[in-house]
């Protein structure tokens, strides 16, 4: 091809509607670098994982269970105690799913953090089934836990407008798209998630209420990772200075302003205030979302900073398995009928 017919191609494909355009993006992807990940390959590392102690009845934690011939290409065991049959992805998200071919490609969007829509034209399924798979994803994800905090310890708060988005019938009124809350300043018509990070990247990200952070909201947050060992930051709220001296943890609160952001030349919270600003961007790309479902996003994005958002076949492998560790008994109604709580 001489280059002007290609500079013509590339012409014409900038005129292209947006659905057309993330159909040639994928199956550009997957002529000039194709995922060689084969699903088989994938779901015999998960079985080799989820078992890894041995073949384990997920209702009554027998240990004597045989082989109980395949339904639709899945193996299927028994329990010999509970006489229940099972298959290797009982209780988790991708138990009773059909489309298993479309598994990996649709993980690959999960990482990519694509938008529902773009989601559901890359992989060829409806919205709803989308909107579905990720929160049974994300339900299973944001089990995954740190252990605990290393060192220095950053805490800030950052805050989203409460959003029913998707209700019917609200109990406030409507909002547009990007609105403002009617009261100034941080409210009660605002999600307060506490974000904490150390300077290895270990993350915490909850929804923790609505409004300013109490000293109990905040010990529910960072009370089981934190300990006298760390070294708190934080800005100047009174919440944190309270819970530091009833735990007799070490306390560095910053000042605003340019000469109080920094003390002694390590102590900061400018870590955790980036993630902020990351975190704003990715909540931002889809257009709104209700706060019942933040606790998911929030630990969606968690995993995708602690990866470098980078699509690779480790990282799909490393997804896959991490969100089938976790027992989830998640059904559409039950998906859909959640309501928002916070910790």
């Amino acid at each position: 091809m001489d280059d002007n017919r290609f500079y013509k191609l590339v012409k014409f494909i900038d005129k292209l509607d947006t659905n057309y355009k993330e159909q040639l993006y994928t199956i550009l992807q997957e002529q000039v670098a194709p995922n060689n990940l084969d699903q088989q390959e994938v779901i015999n590392e998960l079985r080799e994982t989820r078992f890894n102690k041995g073949l384990i009845c997920p209702y009554c934690n027998g240990e004597e269970n045989v082989r109980y011939g395949k339904y639709k290409g899945r193996q299927r065991y028994k329990c010999k105690y509970c006489e229940k049959t099972f298959n290797d992805f009982v209780q988790t998200p991708f138990y009773r799913t059909k489309h298993l071919e479309k598994w990996l490609l649709f993980i690959e969007c999960m990482l990519e953090g694509r938008p529902l829509r773009a989601t559901a034209n890359i992989v060829g399924l409806t919205l709803v089934t989308v909107f579905y798979w990720r929160h049974k994803i994300l339900n299973a994800l944001k089990q995954d836990e740190i252990d605990g905090f290393e060192g220095i310890v950053e805490i800030d708060e950052t805050y989203f407008l409460y959003s029913e988005k998707g209700k019917k019938q609200s109990s406030r009124e409507p909002r547009k798209r990007g609105g403002k809350s009617k009261y100034r300043g941080i409210s009660k018509d605002q999600v307060c998630v506490v974000v904490a990070r150390d300077r290895t990247k270990n993350t915490i990200a909850k929804a923790s209420c609505m409004g300013r952070i109490e000293k109990p909201k905040l010990d529910r947050v960072i009370g089981d990772y934190i300990s006298q060992e760390n070294i708190i930051c934080t800005d100047k709220w009174r919440a944190y200075r309270t819970y530091c001296k009833e735990k007799g943890i070490k306390l560095y609160q910053l000042k605003p302003g340019d000469t109080g952001r920094v003390i002694k030349g390590i102590y900061h919270i400018q870590n955790v205030n980036s993630f902020h600003s990351r975190l704003k961007k990715f909540i931002n790309k889809f257009k709104g979302i209700s706060s019942k479902y933040l606790d998911n996003y929030l630990s969606w994005y968690n995993f995708l900073d602690s990866i470098g958002h980078e699509n690779t076949i480790n990282n799909i492998k490393e997804f896959l398995v991490k969100i089938c560790l976790y027992q989830i008994d998640d059904t559409y109604d039950s998906i859909r009928t959640s309501k928002f709580s916070t910790i």
